[in-house]
């Protein structure tokens, strides 16, 4: 028999990883003690997410401040990272988890239908998504990717009375299923090339040694299998095809938590991935980079154009909002440049806005839309409502200004901070087409807001604002407009945000 006693298991800081304890904590008691009490009193289930994501947020700042004092460092024999790129993506994620929460029990309370499960879907996603953000293995990023994954797999089908959210499930699952198969392929061949799936020995590992000729043919098809298997889960063109079905089909808070801590996930895993194990192959897949963050642009600001329905809109944009964080990553391929952490403190500012901004924009179409169906979602729902609820129309404006990138907004500062990493590295042409999408998208926005203002409602019923929802839009608009007219405060503290953990 093997001698275990040998055996000497990694030291674990367990301050550093207590975000991810409080989430699952919040889950294991929504599970276990929903499922062995009485039906819960209205509202107490979203207020036990709610209360969980405050208390992983709080921890979040805690270690935002031993990290500023003491520096990043590596957790758990170096499969983890903590640093401020981490700590800010968990600080959206778990924003993102507070106000969904607050607006599915509204949601979930019409019908009659609340229930313990979907909240405890949202902690476990969002324990799946901190795990992706930090880890410094592919290995570790993959099991985060896939306890995300499946979760937001149930979420989209979470609707049973709707075959729409069936329907967007299995889309889903299919599609996901490719995304993950091809991730997963790509970490193999890496692997076989450079004998590690850990970030940072993968760096060592691929700038060690020097190929005569360079052709290292199983290497850059690893690479690019990553990279296909993260523009499946970012929406990245031509792989967004599953994100309209599957944004219109799942229930509408679902949605906003696709958008937002899906997104963020993937966008930050990605980001850290390629700029801390493959900087030394920048010169080819930054390429393929511009290309891809072009064609996203393109194509989530033109489609959105012909949509007639809010919710396909808005997937559109989100593909849209995709490609500009993509400017962030191929300005920061330039390592030659002194400029290229400048992409990254781009990246993670326009996450961390966008996560409010996107989740306050569903929370209106939420409340307005009132379920899931095709015509509770058209752009019709939405003609006099600006007449019938004024303040309720001036939020939704105010959000969908945000989206456009006008000043004054958290849109500004963070489509401003990326398209001014790329002109700083030299990026001019992948600059020039950001703007000229971002023109043509705020036409998509200029539609709802005309629909809203301008035109007459069908109906003189007033849209009610449940009082949970009405504190998460609320929250979401005085986030937008406070980083809008003062965008020091996020700047100031994300200033050094490229100083990732490497040891």
């Amino acid at each position: 028999m093997n001698d275990l006693s040998a055996f000497a298991g990694p030291s674990i800081e367990w301050l550093s990883i207590s975000p991810l304890l409080a989430l699952l904590a919040g889950a294991l008691i929504l599970l276990l003690v929903g499922s062995l009490t009485n039906e819960w009193p209205k509202h107490w289930y979203s207020l036990t997410a709610v209360a969980t994501s405050v208390a992983a947020i709080a921890l979040s700042v805690v270690l935002w401040r031993d990290v500023s004092n003491d520096g990043a460092k590596l957790l758990i024999g170096g499969s983890l990272t903590l640093d401020h790129f981490a700590l800010l993506g968990s600080i959206a994620i778990c924003s993102a988890v507070l106000l969904v929460s607050l607006i599915t029990s509204d949601y979930l309370s019409r019908d009659g239908s609340d229930a313990p499960e979907i909240y405890a879907l949202y902690l476990t996603a969002a324990i799946g998504a901190v795990v992706m953000i930090s880890s410094n293995d592919l290995v570790v990023l993959f099991l985060g990717l896939e306890t995300l994954s499946l979760s937001l797999y149930l979420l989209a089908a979470s609707n049973r009375q709707e075959s729409a959210s069936q329907e967007a499930g299995l889309k889903y699952f299919i599609l996901g299923g490719f995304a993950s198969a091809f991730f997963l392929y790509g970490v193999a061949l890496t692997y076989g090339v450079t004998g590690t799936t850990r970030l940072i020995d993968l760096n060592t590992a691929l700038t060690s040694y020097i190929s005569v000729p360079r052709n290292d043919v199983i290497l850059l098809i690893g690479i690019g299998m990553i990279l296909v298997g993260f523009a499946f889960k970012v929406s990245l063109a031509p792989f967004q095809m599953w994100t309209p079905d599957v944004y219109q089909g799942a229930p509408t808070p679902v949605t906003a938590f696709m958008a937002s801590v899906g997104k963020v996930a993937a966008l930050v895993a990605l980001m850290r991935v390629f700029v801390v194990a493959f900087p030394s192959r920048s010169d080819d897949w930054g390429v393929v980079v511009l290309v891809l963050s072009a064609a996203t642009l393109v194509v989530g600001s033109v489609v959105a154009i012909v949509q007639t329905n809010i919710k396909r809109m808005l997937a559109y944009s989100s593909i849209s909002h995709a490609g500009f964080i993509l400017v962030g990553l191929e300005a920061a391929s330039h390592r030659d440049s002194v400029n290229a952490g400048d992409g990254l403190v781009a990246v993670g500012v326009y996450v961390a806005l966008y996560a409010a901004l996107v989740v306050g924009t569903f929370g209106v179409v939420t409340v307005v839309a009132r379920n899931s169906s095709s015509e509770a979602n058209s752009l019709d729902a939405f003609k006099g409502l600006a007449k019938n609820q004024p303040i309720l129309g001036l939020v939704m404006t105010v959000f969908l200004l945000a989206q456009a990138g006008m000043p004054l907004t958290s849109g500004f500062v963070a489509k401003f901070g990326v398209i001014q990493s790329a002109v700083a590295v030299g990026s001019y042409q992948l600059a020039v087409i950001a703007m000229v999408c971002a023109v043509i998208a705020a036409f998509v926005y200029l539609r709802i807001m005309v629909s809203m203002w301008l035109s007459d409602s069908a109906t003189t019923e007033k849209v009610s604002v449940p009082m949970l929802s009405r504190v998460a839009i609320g929250l979401a608009v005085a986030f937008t407009l406070l980083i809008g007219f003062l965008p020091s405060l996020i700047l100031d503290l994300t200033s050094n945000l490229a100083e990732l953990a490497t040891k």
